[in-house]
């Protein structure tokens, strides 16, 4: 029932929500990425894979706390390729 009536305060809220499993994710790269590690060899680790859509992979370098620890054009690199 709470759920009904939140969903009713803010019917659009779902369009700016972020998943726990896109939060995880994005620490994990971040972390990697702190440790190294080149993101091209990040994205292709089992636990990325295993846990993201090619989509769900675009959303979250898209995401602003994982470009600002990568860099911009690391980011953008890695985009290209997943196009």
């Amino acid at each position: 029932m709470a759920r009904l009536s939140s969903f009713l305060r803010n019917p659009f809220s779902f369009l700016f929500a972020r998943s726990s499993q896109e939060e995880r994710l994005s620490a994990y790269v971040i972390r990697e990425h702190e440790r190294g590690r080149p993101l091209a060899e990040i994205l292709q680790d089992p636990y990325i894979r295993n846990r993201a859509t090619p989509q769900e992979l675009a959303r979250l370098l898209d995401r602003p706390e994982v470009i600002r620890a990568l860099g911009a054009g690391v980011v953008a690199s890695e985009q290209q390729k997943l196009s």
